[in-house]
């Protein structure tokens, strides 16, 4: 087994790829997450004060 820094060098753009795409489904997760608890979240009233 041989350790050739370069061929770790040649492989970094590829890993930056995958992390990108990581973060990119990461964050389409999170916005349809709170896409949906906005939408079926039960309404809130106004508290209205009371004196």
């Amino acid at each position: 087994m041989n350790f050739e820094p370069m061929n770790f060098i040649g492989s970094l753009p590829y890993m930056g790829w995958g992390m990108l795409g990581i973060l990119i489904v990461m964050g389409i997760i999170i916005i349809v997450t709170v896409l949906l608890e906005r939408l079926t979240s039960p309404k809130k009233e106004e508290k209205k004060d009371e004196q």
